[in-house]
């Protein structure tokens, strides 16, 4: 049995309503906001690789601004892929794109940390453009590794990859070898991926947290985020 959450429908749709308040306010920020990636870029601090970020579908890298900036505390060379923009192509189409920027910028041994479909994307990469281990894993932040069953109840073509036998959500399933390289960070409760982010053979972290955005400037969270990587560093 699913342990109950406190608090039952009502709380669930405050999180509904406060997670789509989130995503609106760091929507208008990459509208209209002024955001400089080149901020969170700098030499690495011994020890710390080069980090990747990978937002989710319909979301521009400005809904990692607290996870850059997060990061970038803990002394890494924070990269945002600005040609992703937001995010709405082929898993494959976008994964090119980040494969793309590692080569151009010449990263060795960087960790890509994700949020939502940005963590498929980072799966993709893990098992077909990673032949050079330059990457050295994946901390993705409430990702549907399982698909989402509400991805039916919007029929576009950007959310059918969601539906959980997608072919290309089966495709990455049998890639089972890669798990071992991610760490999935998620809640108590997610209204968009009612099933969880669980991924078997990966490392993963349950937190209290409730949402699909709000997560993403909570505190525990980041520490997840700062030790996943840290994790797979070493």
């Amino acid at each position: 049995m699913s342990p109950r959450r406190p608090g039952g429908a009502g709380a669930d749709l405050a999180v509904w309503a406060l997670d789509y308040v989130y995503a609106l306010r760091w929507q208008a920020a990459g509208l209209l906001g002024r955001w400089d990636p080149a901020h969170y870029r700098g030499p690495g601090a011994p020890g710390r690789p080069p980090v990747v970020l990978i937002p989710g579908i319909y979301e521009s890298w400005t809904f990692m601004l607290p996870v850059a900036g997060v990061l970038r505390e803990h002394g890494h060379d924070v990269h945002v892929v600005e040609d992703l923009r937001f995010n709405t192509g082929t898993i494959e189409e976008m994964a090119a794109l980040v494969d793309e920027h590692i080569r151009r910028e010449e990263l060795e041994r960087c960790v890509l940390v994700a949020h939502s479909k940005g963590g498929l994307i980072g799966k993709h990469l893990l098992a077909h453009h990673n032949a050079r281990t330059v990457i050295q894993g994946l901390v993705a932040v409430n990702t549907p590794f399982s698909g989402s069953k509400l991805a039916r109840l919007l029929p576009l073509p950007a959310i059918r990859v969601f539906l959980p036998h997608s072919p290309e959500l089966t495709a990455l399933t049998t890639r089972r070898e890669v798990n071992q390289r991610i760490v999935s960070v998620y809640g108590l409760f997610d209204p968009h991926i009612p099933g969880g982010s669980r991924l078997e053979g990966a490392r993963n972290v349950q937190l209290g947290t409730r949402g699909h955005f709000l997560p993403l400037s909570d505190p525990r969270v980041h520490r997840a985020i700062v030790e996943g990587v840290s994790g797979l560093a070493r």
